[in-house]
């Protein structure tokens, strides 16, 4: 019994350090779980967030063409207001469902953000619905569609902890007929 007992000590050393290997181990597996878990949590959100964004650009860019039909805009492409009507139904059936994957995984900030800029869009859209013609009142009215786009951005890169981004506004060549704009 006293081999025994002068072999316990190493024997429970050893028992002692498998339990830490093993408590050390599942401690890094699960930081790596949670980690990976996280990255694709992030992965998803920001495609949401893209998506959110590239639907309704399509609206945007419809609007900037109806805009230019009725001559609020230098956009080269015009499209009246009858044709563009299908277009914007069908964009605004594409953006439900990304405006609904932004709330469901989407922080508060980005979805107030995306919100104004939703709503920046719709009065660009209700400003052409009217036929009104006032290049002055479109300039105001993409001022402020721009503003909320670069505040949703700006919410985007903070809540991904990206770094900032260009702001996307540069000056385009003028047309012909009217003295320039931004896009």
């Amino acid at each position: 019994m006293s081999a025994f007992i002068q072999q316990l000590p190493a024997l429970l050393g050893v028992v002692i350090g498998a339990l830490g290997s093993y408590l050390v181990v599942m401690r890094g597996e699960q930081v790596r779980f949670r980690r990976e878990q996280a990255a694709r949590w992030e992965e998803r959100r920001l495609a949401a967030y893209a998506d959110y964004a590239r639907q309704l650009k399509k609206t945007i860019t419809l609007t900037y063409r109806v805009a230019s039909h009725l001559g609020n805009d230098p956009h080269p492409h015009p499209l009246s207001p009858e044709a563009a009507e299908p277009l914007l139904a069908e964009a605004a059936d594409a953006r439900d469902p990304a405006g609904e994957a932004l709330l469901l995984l989407g922080s508060r900030e980005v979805v107030d953000t995306a919100r104004a800029w939703v709503l920046a869009v719709l009065e660009m859209e209700a400003f052409l619905r009217a036929g009104t013609r006032d290049a002055g009142a479109w300039q105001r009215l993409l001022e402020g569609q721009r503003a909320a786009r670069e505040r949703y951005y700006a919410a985007v890169r903070a809540d991904l902890a990206l770094p900032p981004g260009h702001s996307a506004r540069w000056p385009l060549p003028p047309p012909a007929a009217d003295a320039g704009g931004q896009r």
